[in-house]
């Protein structure tokens, strides 16, 4: 069954209170009494259905964010009677909260809950127990009239009863012991698995990203057979045929990969052809099915399942096709869609070297002064572009269509990730939860005080910028880049140099003026001023990842999900890692960090979805 969802658009977020709170001194053993003095009250009433002593544990505006453990979907509930009415409603039985006190950053300490000196409390990491799986979880705790109030909880689902990971002792043998002339050896029974002889996946992964295979790996470690399907070459060609000067913009230690982290002598910002063959070799180790080469068509969904076909294309030219019947299948093509290209009127005349959008762009043509380059668009793609024609000889303008959020790459490591994701910092896992614990809200509130801090370390390149006619902003109410990317998915830059070059007149910037048509040698815009180009890139971006699925399995299935990317009313993310609005297909996407934390979640339940937990 599909049911057709009406978009309403992503929701501006409001700002969360943040409870202005004295810096006081608490010994670890006074934080620790007043947190069991939470969770005891707490874990009685839910025991005994008292859902309204549950909501009287709560401050005014308080949070509970649950991800899976309350209900088969990513909800935040906000208000204590809002909350008490979520809990009575529950139909995932009851839940036991215990405080964790496995490591130092995880016990009870009295701390600035937001990081940042504001806000004052309690802040403790919990274990969570249900009737059908365990999971993790923060509290954070605040002083109100001389009480200790919860400003928020968060639950989250890590495992299933009966179906947890085999890791450390629930590790296999590896090995079949015996005397059977049948008896297959280890790559025997993996090129098997590999092939599916014999067998059908019970999910099919489109996209071998790190969306894919992050999803993967989760589906693997959960005893799901799942097979990742790729029209490139090879495994990591997604990155692998990107412009040749991209790297990651992100630090080391907030991208590492579920199982498997990146050792410890990677660097702190990843090439990206060395990020290619690390996905490479990653589905390797993790045993990953992976069809590369491979295009899919003829999708149907008759309630139960899919019936798709899969043709397979081999090296010297042949091509297979396989039937399947998965009962899931992601889409992890990214969590944009179909490239953006702009109507502009002119677009087929152009007669230069090269007009091209910036997903198909690899590097400057030529290497030499005397071209001349304009790149359409401002935010990573477009200053790395526009940093590459430079660095080639080119005389290079950007046009700069609205503004961007701009921050430095040394900001966003010493300041934005810093206490979290850092060299000697706490274990991924931990920071994850920290982060992902706090209400959208809450965080958004949170990230104004980090981006204030940002944009005083880069005030002297933001003043640059705008003396140059650059155009910048600070991000959704003044929340920073991270905002702006959950709220956007784009509009901003982190800055790995193409900034100086801006401020020094490197790299020229058009701000503000509208493209009037593609000329046969350059462009014209509405205030009749021309530019004359060799090449044109559009770094324009990409539309919504539902345009991938009208293109993939048609318009039926597209009208039955909503967009994707962007808060709902609730402050979660609408489509991707949940229900999609279409049963059977479910969405995958976004950076490194993130699609390690939410394959767990998407894992979790397509894994209930199977064993009849949660439908």
């Amino acid at each position: 069954m599909t049911v057709s969802i009406q978009d309403q658009g992503p929701v501006n977020v409001p700002l969360g209170k943040w409870p202005a709170t004295s810096s006081s001194t608490l010994s670890a053993a006074e934080a620790d009494a007043v947190a069991q003095g939470i969770v005891d009250p707490l874990n009685q009433a839910v025991a005994k259905g008292d859902f309204k002593s549950v909501a009287s544990l709560f401050y005014a505006d308080g949070y509970w964010r649950d991800h899976l453990c309350l209900a088969w979907d990513l909800k935040t509930v906000k208000g204590p009677d809002n909350i008490a009415i979520f809990l009575e409603s529950s139909k995932n039985g009851p839940i036991q909260i215990e405080i964790d006190r496995a490591s130092a950053f995880r016990q009870p300490t009295g701390c600035a809950l937001d990081g940042l000196g504001n806000s004052h409390g309690i802040q403790f990491f919990t274990t969570v127990t249900l009737e059908f799986g365990k999971g993790r979880g923060i509290v954070r705790l605040v002083e109100e009239s001389d009480q200790w109030k919860i400003l928020s909880i968060f639950t989250s689902l890590g495992e299933l009863k009966g179906h947890e990971e085999p890791l450390n002792g629930g590790r296999s043998k590896g090995v079949e012991h015996g005397g059977r002339p049948d008896r297959k050896n280890w790559m025997e029974r993996r090129e098997e698995d590999a092939e599916f002889i014999d067998k059908e996946p019970a999910v099919l992964i489109i996209g071998a990203g790190q969306g894919g295979l992050t999803a993967a790996a989760r589906l693997k470690m959960l005893n799901v057979d799942a097979l990742v399907i790729d029209r490139n070459e090879r495994i990591g060609d997604n990155w692998r045929q990107r412009y040749r000067q991209l790297v990651l913009h992100d630090p080391v230690w907030y991208d590492h990969m579920p199982y498997v982290s990146f050792p410890p002598h990677w660097p702190v910002f990843t090439p990206k052809d060395k990020l290619a063959d690390w996905f490479e070799s990653y589905a390797k180790t993790l045993e990953l099915n992976v069809w590369t080469r491979t295009t899919f068509r003829t999708p149907t969904w008759d309630g139960k399942r899919w019936t798709v076909v899969l043709e397979r294309h081999t090296s010297d030219g042949t091509i297979s096709e396989r039937t399947f019947h998965p009962r899931h299948i992601i889409q992890a093509t990214g969590h944009s869609g179909e490239k953006f290209v702009p109507p502009l009127a002119g677009l087929d005349s152009f007669q230069g070297d090269r007009i091209c959008h910036s997903s198909d762009f690899k590097g400057a043509l030529h290497e030499h002064k005397g071209k001349k380059a304009i790149v359409i668009g401002s935010c990573n793609s477009g200053h790395d572009i526009a940093q590459d024609f430079y660095e080639k000889g080119y005389d290079v303008t950007m046009v700069q269509r609205s503004t961007t959020c701009v921050v430095s790459s040394e900001a966003i490591t010493n300041i934005g990730l810093a206490g979290l994701y850092e060299e000697g910092g706490p274990i991924t896992e931990d920071a994850d939860i920290w982060l992902w614990g706090l209400p959208a809200e809450l965080l958004k509130s949170q990230q104004i005080g980090v981006a204030a801090l940002e944009n005083k370390h880069d005030k002297a390149t933001l003043d640059g910028l705008e003396r140059a006619g650059f155009k910048v902003d600070k991000g959704p109410d003044g929340a920073g880049l991270l905002q702006k990317y959950f709220q956007r998915g784009g509009g901003y830059y982190i800055d790995v140099g193409a900034s100086q070059l801006i401020v020094d007149g490197k790299i020229k910037i058009k701000q503000g003026v509208e493209i009037d048509q593609v000329l046969p040698r350059g462009l014209k815009f509405a205030d009749g001023s021309e530019l004359e180009a060799d090449e044109i890139v559009l770094a324009t971006g990409y539309q919504n990842m539902r345009t991938q699925t009208r293109r993939l399995f048609g318009d039926e299935t597209a009208d039955a999900v909503g967009d994707v990317w962007g808060f709902d009313a609730n402050g979660e993310m609408r489509g991707i890692w949940r229900p999609s609005g279409h049963a059977g297909l479910w969405f995958m996407g976004g950076n490194l960090a993130i699609s390690r934390y939410y394959s767990k979640i998407l894992g979790l339940q397509i894994k209930a979805a199977e064993i009849g937990l949660s439908r």
